[in-house]
């Protein structure tokens, strides 16, 4: 086996490879990446693949043989891809590309992967020809690495090749792989060096791991075995054939071999053995077969032979499976026994594999065609040249038609239509042009055959550039057209710079370039086109400039000023800031005068500024004072300007007076006010009216639309807040400051009168009373309840005697004019009256609220109506006028409370606002009414706000009928029983005369004062009824009371009667002793509290409750409970086998309580740990089970009752032991069942259709024992070790895989179950659709 030269990068196979034939029987293969691998093993008798030389039975290296002359294929058959090519998917986005460099260079191989869809980094590896990973030769001559780019998240992976060999050269190859996604892409490297004379090598040689034992020994030289190099040469001894010592060696004494000879593949040169020893099988119909490969030059003649062992069998030629036709290219020839093949003028195409089929046996060999290599025999010329020129590489080669490639700095180039180069072929002779070459054209330009390689550097110079005019500089007008030019002696290109910044062209901008004059044109000239201009020619670091100046004379700008004579008006407060736009160049002085005092720049209230595009004059909060005209100069050297502007200086009116309200509703009133004094110079167009809540900050606007009158109603206020109002004036300026705020004001409504109004308790001198909130209170809330009463008309309580009673003879006009005082306002006018405190009272004269005055008294009666419905009710006679003033005396006098000042919004000692009509009550009538506290329809109270009309009051004293009646009435004198207010609804009337009658009334009262009084509709009795006592025991108390012992007793036992109650506790016949038990009684409950229970407070309770005569007793029957103590004695009554019998007595302490249980635990005597055995059991006696033999156990028991166990436990005073016994164990005998079953398919196979490209499965089920074995077949060809297919078996469920299937794998299949027993077979039809 000979090395042949590299491969260049393009050159096709055909041209480039040389092989021989190897040493002895064994076959060796070259594939592309310069590898040596194993070729297929040739199949035998029986394996897939025998019969017909067909395309499926020939081996993979004899397929596709048109576009590979690498001996048997590019691998061996029995490795399989590790990735199908329909699993591929495509990860990466940047692929390695193919190089071509020089010995000592560096490069880099970059491939990257997006990492958008994957959740973690992908697994790279790098390897060199087929199988060679890299990562194992990391080193200082390989570096791997790999970088994450968060922000575009993509992974890089980077391969370093650091001053490479001439043996790194060869095939690369990229795999990724994430989950079950794969890419793979394959690259070349051509390390260039001197062309070499082939050396041949032996078969140890190209096993051994090259470089073994020199300077560059572990490094990447896996492709040196193809490569020309330079071998040391050392003393190998005498030629040994390694093949004929593994032949003759035991297979023990392999790996000896291996080592002594330095032989690293030894697992392939096995398998080659393998083969070897496998041909050695004589064969039936050959004599000699073939020879495992030939070799030809091409356009040679070869000659194969075999020899037959008998000449009668029928024989066939085959090339790449197919047969050969006699031809004058292709001879039959035959001597003797000899059958021969002739191949005439060898050609690339006889470059395959053939067969010679002799009957039902057949040979192989294979032909390689060498290429001889072409020289070059003119070598390239280094030239140099200068930027613009036309410049040709030229050499020669041996042969016509040879694949020449030209190389600019190791990058090929090709023809193409946009390619700045050409490359020229005529006859022997090969041209390379560049026309108009520039700097970027110089390098090194190589050109490559198959047989070597010249170099020649090309060198393109920049001529010297002189100029010829340079620019000048310039000073124009604003407007004129600036032109700046100039010459170089070399027609270039080159760029126009202002400032150091590049000039872009436009409508404005030109740029003019003709032969050697360059030219800058710009018209219209502008301030900013003033600068630095520099004309900078390509690819020469010479640099033309000029400077351009700009000039233009001041003007002041005053367009945007719409007013004729320049008026600027300005709000006063504001500031004004006034930009005068100038122009000038250069930048103008700027003067502003206001008469002939000028105005500086300074930091004052009015100052003016200067910029270079205009002039600025300012007022900070202008005044009225700074109205007038002001003066602008501007002036350069080009000129001068002036100006005249006025400025006017106009303000907002002045804020209107605090507004009044004059009128506040329940949720509304009425304001005024007046307008402001000045209106800032424009007319006032109207006012804005704003309130806000006292105690907020907020102001709230009530109208959008300006109010052009000086009244307005605010409405929709909340009733009992407290609120402010302002006023705002505006004109065409703006509006002005708020007014002062009016005074507060609060929108008030009386709550309505209490409800339910009823007689709670009496006694001797006391009446309580409750009652029920108002049902409408109002925003103003509530602040609390004024109690009034007065007694029963006709009799009052004699001064002297609080049991001595007078009757007084009242007139029933009075009592209809009777009227509470209910607003403060009227109260306070009456109190400062010239008017008599006796005769304001009982006379009655002023008319309140929902009171109507009596006519004067004519001794008529006077009919009283139903207020509500309008009916008449009894009539009351009019009686004269002698006791009505001197009951009002009287009444005075009683009371004594007129001399003090009255509650806030009430009056003491007023008049009701209705009459209580019908007789006296007795006391079960008062008891009735107060159960059911409802007004009769003959007693309404009504309140008015507005008054009574007086039409009604007319028609009132027309109808007037004298029927006199004795009526259960009020006095007319009502007394406050609550010097202040109350918010409780319940209230107890003290210091009453026993055996009085009283009425009562409720008012509500609040911020705007008191409500309608709710009056009693009866007379109430001030007399205690007596009322029987009654326990009421609660339900838990009924049964027994349990507590534990240290727990707290507190328990309340609610009784009533009237009066009070008597409280007696007994304990089992005998009083409680309160220094154990703590008693507290109220007037309606009893509480029994004791605060650590201990077992003597057990027993039975007696609490008894008398009312004078009268008594009520309830029973309370508590138990204090506590631990019970340990079983009194616990003995073990019998042992036998692994049981022991135990009996104990119940504990002499129950604990207060029954017991529920016992608790029975063991301990081994030697350890002495306690286990529990049963739990929560009942009887006083137990057998327990299941003790160990030879064990001694003690046992104790636990007693238990409701508090839990006891506190400590009875020992058994004596051990039990377990004693073994001497009966020996007899293992039962059991008859084996015999589990043996032939197999039995339990599921079948089901005939299904595929889809082509996804993955099939045949699936059946089957039992057998002993475990059947499992066989797969297509077509009745049995399935094995076809890397297209999968079997699995679990737990009976047979399952075979069809990976990827395509048309060709429909068929018939079938599973069989075979054990000793007997088999079995199912068998599916499948078939195999392809998607459109």
């Amino acid at each position: 086996l000979t090395a042949p030269s590299p491969i260049p990068k393009g050159k096709k196979k055909s041209e480039s490879v040389v092989i021989l034939p190897p040493p002895s029987s064994g076959e060796m293969e070259v594939n592309e990446s310069g590898n040596i691998s194993s070729p297929s093993p040739h199949p035998e008798d029986g394996e897939e693949g025998s019969g017909l030389p067909t395309d499926d039975s020939l081996p993979d290296s004899a397929k596709g043989r048109k576009d590979s002359v690498w001996s048997v294929g590019e691998g061996s058959t029995d490795e399989i891809d590790k990735h199908d090519e329909s699993q591929r998917s495509t990860l990466f986005i940047e692929k390695p590309q193919s190089t071509v460099m020089n010995v000592g260079g560096d490069v880099i191989f970059t491939a990257k992967v997006e990492a958008k869809d994957l959740l973690r980094k992908p697994t790279v590896k790098w390897f060199k020809g087929k199988w060679m990973d890299l990562a194992s030769k990391a080193g200082k001559h390989l570096q791997l690495k790999e970088l994450y780019d968060r922000n575009a998240k993509i992974f890089t992976f980077e391969m370093h090749i650091i001053k490479a060999k001439e043996n790194y050269g060869g095939n690369y190859r990229c795999e990724v792989t994430y989950k079950d996604k794969f890419d793979s892409c394959t690259f070349d490297l051509e390390v260039l060096e001197s062309p070499a004379t082939p050396q041949p090598i032996d078969i140890r040689s190209a096993f051994k791991r090259s470089g073994e034992g020199q300077d560059d020994a572990g490094e990447l030289d896996f492709s040196g075995l193809l490569k020309h190099r330079e071998v040391k040469q050392e003393d190998t001894g005498p030629d040994i054939d390694v093949w004929e010592l593994l032949k003759a060696a035991q297979p023990s004494e392999y790996e000896k071999i291996a080592f002594q000879y330095g032989i690293t593949d030894l697992r392939g040169m096995l398998k080659r053995l393998k083969r070897i020893k496998r041909e050695e099988k004589k064969s039936a119909a050959f004599a000699k077969v073939l020879d495992p490969a030939y070799q030809v030059d091409k356009g040679g003649r070869i000659k194969l032979i075999v020899d037959l062992a008998d000449p009668t069998v029928d024989l066939k030629w085959y090339k790449n499976g197919q047969e050969i036709r006699p031809s004058t290219k292709f001879i039959f020839e035959h001597k003797g026994t000899q059958r021969m093949l002739v191949i005439n003028n060898c050609t690339l195409n006889d470059d395959a594999a053939y067969q010679v089929r002799a009957g039902d046996e057949k040979c192989q060999t294979e032909l390689f065609v060498r290429e001889l290599p072409v020289t070059i025999t003119k070598e390239l010329q280094d030239t140099s040249t200068y930027v613009g020129e036309r410049f040709e590489l030229e050499c020669e080669v041996s042969e016509e038609g040879a694949n020449v490639k030209w190389f600019k700095n190791g990058v090929e180039l090709e023809n193409g239509v946009r390619a700045r180069h050409r490359i020229k072929e005529d006859g022997l002779k090969h041209y390379l042009y560049i026309d108009d070459a520039t700097k970027a054209d110089s390098g090194t330009y190589s050109v490559m055959t198959t047989g070597g390689t010249s170099k020649a550097e090309i060198k393109v110079d920049l001529r010297p550039l002189r100029i010829i005019q340079p620019l000048t500089d310039m000073t124009v007008k604003l407007g004129d057209e600036i032109n700046l030019k100039c010459e170089i002696s070399e027609n270039i290109s080159g760029r126009w710079y202002k400032n150091a910044q590049i000039i872009q062209s436009s409508d404005r901008v030109k740029m003019y370039h003709k032969g050697r004059i360059h030219r800058l044109i710009i018209m219209n000239s502008l301030v900013d086109d003033e600068g630095d201009y520099t004309f900078v020619p390509e690819a020469y670091a010479i640099t033309l400039s000029a400077k351009v100046h700009v000039i233009d004379p001041p003007k002041i700008h005053l367009d945007f000023l719409k007013a004729v004579d320049y008026t600027v008006t300005v709000v006063s407060g504001n500031k004004l800031r006034l930009e005068i736009p100038v122009s000038g160049e250069p930048a103008p002085k700027v003067v502003w005068k206001r008469g002939d005092k000028v105005i500086t720049d300074s930091s004052g209230r009015i100052r003016a500024e200067s910029h270079p595009d205009h002039s600025s004059l300012i007022i900070d909060c202008a005044e009225r004072d700074d109205s007038g005209n002001y003066s602008i100069m501007v002036m350069n050297e080009a000129g001068l300007d002036s100006a005249v502007i006025k400025i006017k200086v106009v303000d907002v009116p002045d804020p209107p007076e605090a507004p009044l309200v004059t009128e506040v509703g329940e949720d509304w009133c009425i304001m005024n006010w007046e307008p402001p004094k000045y209106d800032g110079g424009s007319p006032i167009l109207g006012y804005f009216i704003e309130r806000k809540k006292k105690q907020s900050s907020r102001w709230m606007r009530l109208n959008f639309d300006l109010c052009r009158e000086h009244t307005f109603e605010p409405k929709k206020m909340i009733e009992g807040v407290a609120y402010e109002v302002r006023v705002f004036a505006v004109n065409a300026i703006g509006t002005s400051k708020p007014s002062m705020p009016s005074k507060a004001f609060i929108p008030l409504a009386v709550t309505s009168e209490p409800t339910l109004l009823a007689v709670d308790d009496v006694t001797d001198t006391t009446v309580t009373m409750k009652w029920r909130p108002p049902d409408h209170i109002g925003a103003a809330g509530l602040d609390g309840y004024v109690i009034e009463y007065c007694f029963e008309a006709g009799t009052v309580p004699d001064s002297d005697s609080d049991s001595a009673w007078t009757p007084i003879i009242t007139d029933a006009a009075q009592f209809r004019n009777l009227g509470a005082l209910t607003d403060s306002n009227e109260a306070a006018k009456l109190t400062d009256s010239n008017v008599d405190k006796s005769a304001e009272v009982d006379a009655s004269a002023a008319v309140q609220p929902g009171t109507v005055a009596a006519p004067p008294s004519s001794g008529k009666t006077t009919p009283t109506k139903d207020a509500s419905v309008g009916s008449e009710t009894k009539e009351v006679p009019d009686s004269s006028k002698a006791g009505g003033e001197g009951a009002a005396q009287k009444g005075k006098a009683l009371t004594g409370k007129q001399d003090k000042p009255a509650l806030p919004g009430k009056v003491e000692n007023i008049t009701p606002a209705g009459i209580a009509g019908g007789q006296p009550v007795s006391q079960t009538e008062q008891a009735k009414a107060t159960a059911e506290p409802t007004l009769s329809k003959d007693i309404q109270i009504t309140q008015d706000n507005r008054g009574v009309d007086a039409a009604s009051e007319q028609k009132e004293s027309k109808d007037a009928v004298t029927t006199p009646t004795e009526v259960a009435r009020p006095s007319e004198r009502w007394t406050v029983a609550n010097p202040d207010l109350t918010d409780k609804t319940r209230f107890t009337i003290p210091n009453l005369p026993t055996g009085a009658k009283i009425f009562v009334r409720v008012k509500a009262v609040n911020a705007a004062g008191a409500s309608s009084p709710r009056l009693h509709p009866q007379p109430i009795l001030v007399k205690e009824v007596v009322e029987p006592p009654k326990i009421r025991l609660p339900r838990h108390l009924k049964q027994t009371y349990i507590r534990r012992v240290g727990e707290t007793v507190n328990l309340v036992i609610p009784f009533q009667g009237k009066p009070r109650p008597k409280v007696i506790w007994k304990k089992d016949g005998v009083l409680v002793d309160v220094s154990q038990v703590s008693i507290r009684n109220s007037e309606c409950d009893t509480i029994i509290f004791i605060r650590k229970a201990a077992r003597g407070h057990s027993g039975k309770y007696e609490l008894t409750v008398q009312v004078d005569t009268l008594e009520d007793k309830a029973t309370i029957d508590i138990q204090i409970v506590d631990r019970p103590g340990p079983p009194q004695v616990v003995q073990i009554v019998q042992v036998w086998g692994e049981n022991a019998a135990l009996e104990w007595k119940p504990p002499k302490d129950n604990g207060n309580a029954a017991i529920t249980g016992y608790t029975i635990q063991k301990a081994d005597k030697k350890t002495m740990e306690w286990f529990t055995v049963i739990e929560h059991y009942q009887r006083t006696s137990i057998t327990i089970p299941d003790l160990i033999i030879g064990n001694e156990y003690y046992f104790r028991a636990f007693s238990e009752n409701m508090c839990g166990l006891s506190e400590n436990a009875t020992v058994t005073k004596n051990c039990a032991k377990i004693e073994k016994e001497g009966t020996p164990y007899k293992n039962p005998n059991y008859k084996e069942f015999d589990f043996s079953e032939a197999p039995q398919f339990t599921h079948p196979l089901i005939s299904t259709i595929a889809v082509a490209g996804y993955n099939a499965t045949l699936n059946c089920s089957v039992r057998g024992n002993p475990k059947p074995k499992i066989y797969w077949f297509k077509n009745r060809v049995l399935i094995t070790d076809d890397p297209r297919y999968r079997t699995f078996n679990s737990q009976g469920v047979c399952t075979l895989e069809i990976r990827k299937p395509s048309p060709y794998d429909g068929g018939i299949y079938s599973c069989k179950a075979e054990n000793d027993l007997g088999s079995t077979e199912v068998e599916c039809k499948l078939e195999v659709k392809v998607t459109q």
